[in-house]
């Protein structure tokens, strides 16, 4: 079965038949999470309000029977890409990136096990106090046992970025579906917050948003997603009860996909 008869999104960007709108249409989700997404608005590391309630979404839904894995960036420390452009040697750069994602990914693991979930943060880079290594099928097993599991540290290459990570782990770990948490609503033709009338796209395929070059994800995850047939949703998570949504198949945000 293609990934896309199991998705809640039906060609042509409608939603497939769920009688049931209490029951989830997805059976295992890779959810990306930016660095940014966890420090609210004070512009910098982890705001522990923030990180609360998006374990508290997190554990609803995992409550819901969903299996739930969770890949985190890092940029509310540091981007590699960026301390590159400012002088520091990018490798360098990617693997301080790579760190700050392992602190965020204890600080959620942290607010997900104070509500009772059991959580595994595993890390692509070999910090064994603190995470696990990463061992796909430890965590698929992880996923089968009902834990949640935080893939911290990218790919654990540099030139990678999380967007990449969360489309690898996605398929190494057969998700459904990548759910992309952002601060809009959706992919639109343009920055909404700088251009009013900016077009929101419903549905859209993988070759448009490469070839109108639309910031969804970066190009290589885009592209290894379509490679593989892993649609997208992108949606707002500051919405409450958003990632929720997704789950039970509401058409919410934007599906990117063949």
């Amino acid at each position: 079965m293609a990934r896309m008869e199991c998705a809640a999104w039906k060609g042509g960007g409608q939603v497939a038949t769920n009688p049931n709108m209490s029951q989830p249409v997805f059976h295992r989700i890779l959810l990306k999470l930016s660095g940014e997404a966890l420090m609210g608005s004070q512009g910098f590391g982890v705001d522990p309000d923030v990180v609360n309630r998006i374990a508290q979404e997190v554990h609803e839904v995992r409550a819901m029977g969903v299996e739930v894995a969770i890949v985190v960036g890092g940029g509310n420390f540091i981007r590699g890409v960026v301390a590159s452009a400012l002088g520091m040697d990018r490798v360098v750069g990617d693997h301080m990136g790579m760190l700050a994602t392992v602190i965020n990914a204890l600080a959620l693991q942290d607010a997900l096990e104070k509500l009772g979930a059991y959580t595994r943060v595993v890390s692509a880079i070999e910090m064994r106090e603190i995470a696990e290594p990463y061992i796909r099928r430890r965590a698929i097993r992880h996923l089968e046992k009902k834990r949640i599991v935080v893939f911290a540290a990218g790919t654990g290459n540099p030139y990678f970025s999380t967007d990449t990570a969360a489309a690898l782990r996605a398929m190494e770990v057969k998700a459904e579906v990548i759910l992309k948490a952002t601060k809009v609503d959706g992919v639109y033709d343009a920055d909404p917050h700088k251009v009013p009338d900016a077009k929101k796209f419903t549905q859209i395929k993988y070759l448009e948003v490469l070839s109108r070059g639309l910031t969804v994800m970066d190009t290589t995850a885009i592209s290894m997603c379509m490679d593989n047939n892993l649609p997208i949703i992108v949606f707002n998570l500051n919405v409450p009860g958003n990632l929720q949504r997704v789950v039970l198949g509401e058409k919410i945000g934007s599906l990117v996909a063949r």
